[in-house]
This record gives C-alpha cells, structure tokens and sequence, in this order.
C-alpha cells in the first residue's frame, strides 16, 4: 500500500495512491484510519513529503563497492547523526544551495519509517516495529563540516532531507536497489545488501541507545556514487518498487528588506 500526503489548491491531504489515482483518508496511518470516499487524479495534484517526522535519524559511510569489501568486524559503534525536521521538502521542491557553499552533495538512500514504540528490541523482531519504507536524500554540504569531524551543520540546512514520493508498506528492504540519476546519468545503483551495517543490526542498536517512536525516520546510507552538484543540477533518486524523488538545486537568494 502506497500512502502519500499530498497538496489540492490550498488544502493538504493524506490518500492511498493507486495507479494514478489518490483515495483520500482521513486518521492516524499508524493505528486508525478510513477512506473519506473522495478520490483525486495523482496529475492534477502537488505531492508531498509523505510524512512529517518525528525526528531524523542517518547513518554514515554504510556502503561499500562489492559484498567482499563488507568488513568481517563491524563497527562497535557505528556512526550515527541527527537531521532536524525542518529540512523536509517533498518531491519536486527546490534544494537550496546555502550561501557559502558552491556545491552541495546529493546521497540517495532507503528511509525506513518507524510504526510504534520500540526499546531494546533484538534483530529479528525489529521489522515488526517497521511501518514501511520511502526515499531520502541526505543532501549534505561538506564545506560546513567541523574539522573535528562533527557533521550536524553540514546536513542541517533547510531543504537538505527531500523525502517521497510515497510510503510503501509492502516492500523487501533487502532485495532492491537504492539509485540516483544526476540530469539524467545514472550515478548510484547498489543493492540494499552492501550495506555494512545492515537494516535489522541498525534498528535494533538504535533501540539499544533510545526509545524509537511512530513517525521516526532513519535514513539507512548511501550507496557509492554520490557527487557534488551545482545550481540549476536535477537529481532522480529511486528505488523501483517505492518510485522518484525527484528535486532541482538552486541557489539561495538574499532576503529582501522591506
């Protein structure tokens, strides 16, 4: 089931989309909801984000080129970061290239979103706690990096968490491929099985250092590929089975003083 949040005139929607077309619901997608009897064309209307997270969670540095390159030892701790929530777009909006950062980074990835309350939960129970899944893109501006090696400034910018086109329920996590097409050349294509950390391992650690709730998003890492991008690039970030996210750079503009 593919659910999506989308926009018609002024009003924002949640619906289930099918085809082409959106049966619009109304509840709470994690425990109750309905369908209002009201349909909407996916062409005639403005998709959205298809979820406003409770908070963010990435991973960094969690591919690798070949299966052989996975090391035997993973990490003890594997590398974690935080994105605040007010850096979610949806398809199709503009990423801002910040002031002071002439090129920015696109990493496509799988984002899973979280269904309920999970803490301390072992591996193999943790799909269990997973409503479904979407696309991400951990835009990332490496000029802001702190040189002791903090991340959060350089991942943090408004607009630098695209997510869509939809959240797909019925989804195999470990048989697709994560892809991204940079103006239309292709520039990722791994599957999901060369992550070093792999989904379950990832989810059950987080559960192990704080409580997930429903509407938490973790973006699971990107695949080897990634490159830095100039205004007015258009990157496609896809995985088949959930469709593109699709977004345009551009450069930020100065405020106008009234």
């Amino acid at each position: 089931m593919k659910f999506v949040r989308f926009k018609d005139q002024s009003a924002v929607y949640s619906g289930v989309l099918k085809d082409s077309e959106i049966k619009e619901i109304k509840g709470d997608i994690f425990k109750d909801w309905e369908y209002t009897g009201r349909s909407f064309q996916k062409e005639q209307v403005q998709l959205l984000a298809p979820i406003l997270p409770n908070q963010i969670i990435g991973i960094g540095a969690n591919y690798v080129s070949n299966k052989v390159d996975i090391p035997e030892v993973l990490p003890e701790i594997p590398v974690f970061f935080f994105k605040p929530t007010s850096s979610v777009i949806g398809p199709e909006e503009n990423i801002v290239i910040p002031a002071g950062a002439k090129q920015v980074k696109f990493e496509s990835e799988l984002a899973i979103i979280i269904g309920k309350e999970a803490k301390n939960v072992p591996e193999s129970e943790v799909l269990d706690y997973v409503f479904g899944y979407t696309i991400g893109n951990d835009v990332t501006a490496p000029v802001f990096f702190h040189g002791d090696g903090h991340w959060t400034i350089g991942k943090s910018f408004d607009t630098f968490t695209p997510l869509g086109p939809v959240i797909e329920t019925e989804l195999d996590p470990f048989n697709v491929n994560v892809e991204a097409r940079l103006n239309g050349a292709l520039k990722q294509d791994s599957p999901t099985d060369l992550m070093i950390i792999p989904i379950r391992k990832m989810i059950s650690y987080l559960t192990s250092v704080m409580t997930l709730r429903e509407g938490d998003v973790i973006l699971t890492g990107s695949p080897v590929g990634a490159e830095l991008v100039n205004t007015g690039d258009v990157i496609e970030c896809e995985i088949k089975e959930i469709g593109i996210l699709r977004n345009s750079f551009a450069e930020a503009r100065e405020s106008v003083k009234s």
